[in-house]
């Protein structure tokens, strides 16, 4: 064979390491996803935000179907967008001088932009999954320019954010991409709220601003020094955990995330997000080494939860496996004045059983002193509650 010529069956190039790649592995070793979409056919559309904080390269490679939409982060008058700007340095210098820092959700235009992308690379359908609807409008803003889409739309809200939301859209694009239909990949993303991200912030200051706590839970954990482990629940940021300092508030958040993702199985996936404080984010990647089959990633927080979580947050997103409950603080809020028991009816007092009351002898009639005049006194028929009747009897 002329060596100039390529060998009759080449290899496969290899594919990145990781979990993506192990995944990619364990997807082309099983018959179910070895179909794929026929030459020219594009399956169905996939829209997402920068707030799912999906890796850069994964996205360039799914850029033919997939779309994120970047958030706009505002420092003092500027405004800066994911994925254009320098988003993370701006960000950080903005924080450091103390400027106002705030976030928008994405405008519905951004929106219809990106369906209108989709429809024109030929997709018939979208599915469009955004992060919580309680932390963002972003989910709003889907919605409204859904209507004005030229293909169909579904809108998702995943009540997560960050690559606990990411994860869920990385699932539903590697499904679109072998086939599957609008239905499977809807009940895929409405999962996305079985995944989990817990998070250490060194101050809830900034939280406070951004109205993503209440001014009570700020105040308790500067003047008390206490520093809480949050979670997101229902869409909503919630205390997981409180402790007192910051070097046992890692040490919880690693036993946390040991502990879930043994209860979801060696097919649980994990990420560290971080910000500014890388170092302390590869010791955590390293501490949660061997919770899983899959490589643990650290992935810098996105710009918009930035804005709201402050330099130096540290999160633990978590997915896959058998998901389990929704779990609950370990160490609660104090708890409120508990309500008064009802006081037990009083006992209905015995009805006294009736005496036997024997006959009195019945009175005798007094006219003076029976004593001083020797005289006997007549009997009457006077009851015995009765007065005797002084006329009732003549004396002589």
């Amino acid at each position: 064979m002329d060596a100039s010529q390529p060998p009759p069956n080449p290899q496969r190039p290899t594919r990145t390491g990781g979990w993506m790649g192990r995944l990619w592995k364990q997807r082309v070793a099983d018959p179910a996803h070895r179909a794929r979409p026929a030459r020219g056919l594009v399956p169905v559309g996939v829209v997402s935000d920068s707030a799912a904080a999906l890796p850069e390269d994964w996205v360039r490679q799914h850029a033919r179907f997939l779309r994120v939409v970047p958030m706009p982060v505002m420092v003092d008058e500027q405004i800066f967008s994911e994925g254009t700007d320098d988003v993370p340095t701006e960000l950080a210098l903005g924080l450091a001088m103390g400027k106002a820092v705030r976030t928008s959700r994405p405008a519905p235009g951004q929106m219809l932009r990106a369906y209108r992308e989709l429809a024109d690379a030929g997709v018939k359908e979208i599915i469009s999954i955004h992060l919580s609807s309680a932390l963002s409008g972003t989910v709003d803003a889907a919605r409204l320019a859904a209507e004005s889409s030229p293909v169909p739309v579904t809108v998702v809200d995943s009540l997560t954010v960050a690559l606990a939301e990411g994860f869920t859209v990385m699932d539903v694009v590697e499904l679109a991409a072998a086939g599957a239909p609008l239905a499977e990949l809807e009940a895929v993303a409405n999962r996305a709220a079985e995944n989990h991200v817990y998070f250490a912030v060194p101050s809830l200051e900034q939280l406070r601003r951004g109205g993503r706590i209440g001014t009570l839970a700020s105040v308790l954990g500067t003047l008390l020094n206490v520093k809480p482990i949050l979670s997101v629940r229902d869409g909503q940021i919630v205390a997981h955990e409180k402790v007192r300092t910051h070097s046992r508030t890692l040490a919880r958040l690693v036993a946390i995330a040991r502990d879930e993702a043994a209860a979801r199985g060696p097919e649980a996936r994990l990420a560290v997000h971080y910000f500014g404080n890388q170092d302390a984010a590869e010791e955590i990647v390293q501490e949660l080494a061997g919770a899983s089959l899959l490589e643990v990633l650290a992935v810098p927080v996105p710009a918009v939860l930035g804005a709201h979580t402050g330099a130096g947050v540290l999160a633990v997103a978590i997915s896959g496996g058998i998901a389990p409950p929704v779990p609950g603080p370990t160490r609660h809020e104090p708890k409120t004045k508990a309500e008064p028991k009802p006081r037990p009816e009083p006992k209905a007092k015995p009805v006294p059983r009736p005496r036997n009351i024997e006959p009195r002898r019945e009175s005798r009639r007094r006219t003076a002193s029976p004593s001083a005049q020797g005289t006997p006194v007549t009997p009457t028929s006077a009851s015995p509650d009765e007065p005797a009747n002084p006329e009732a009897s003549g004396t002589p």
